[in-house]
């Protein structure tokens, strides 16, 4: 009885404590870091960008939806912004002519870039 009553206690810690381990950014889910990936020449490619957990509001019936992690593909450049000042990206070039780059930026002046031109390695910036 006592080695159930101390493991509940231990998971109720672990459950609050990954509750409390998320940022609530509301309807601002774009409000962190930058990115921006560069392809001059229209190469195909997948972004994978990771972060710290945060919840935000989709709609009025799911307040506190979860994300930790942004993947995109495509071609030629793009650009956008994650929820949090904190956070890493993965570029993988996979296809097409040309080098392809990925960015990220935070204020004040902190830039982070990396590039490839070949297909199918992948590469990494960020902040942690």
């Amino acid at each position: 009885m006592a080695t159930a009553f101390g493991v509940c206690t231990i998971l109720a810690t672990v459950a609050v404590s990954a509750a409390d381990a998320q940022t609530y950014v509301g309807k601002n889910i774009e409000g962190g870091m930058y990115w921006a990936v560069s392809a001059p020449q229209g190469a195909e490619w997948l972004l994978s960008c990771r972060f710290p957990p945060v919840t935000y509001w989709v709609s009025q019936y799911d307040r506190e939806h979860w994300i930790n992690k942004l993947e995109q593909t495509g071609s030629g450049p793009a650009q956008g912004r994650l929820p949090l000042n904190v956070g890493h990206c993965h570029l993988t070039k996979t296809g097409g002519n040309g080098p392809v780059g990925v960015a990220v930026a935070r204020p004040p002046h902190q830039v982070r870039a990396e590039g490839t031109v070949a297909t199918g390695r992948r590469v990494g910036v960020g902040f942690l």
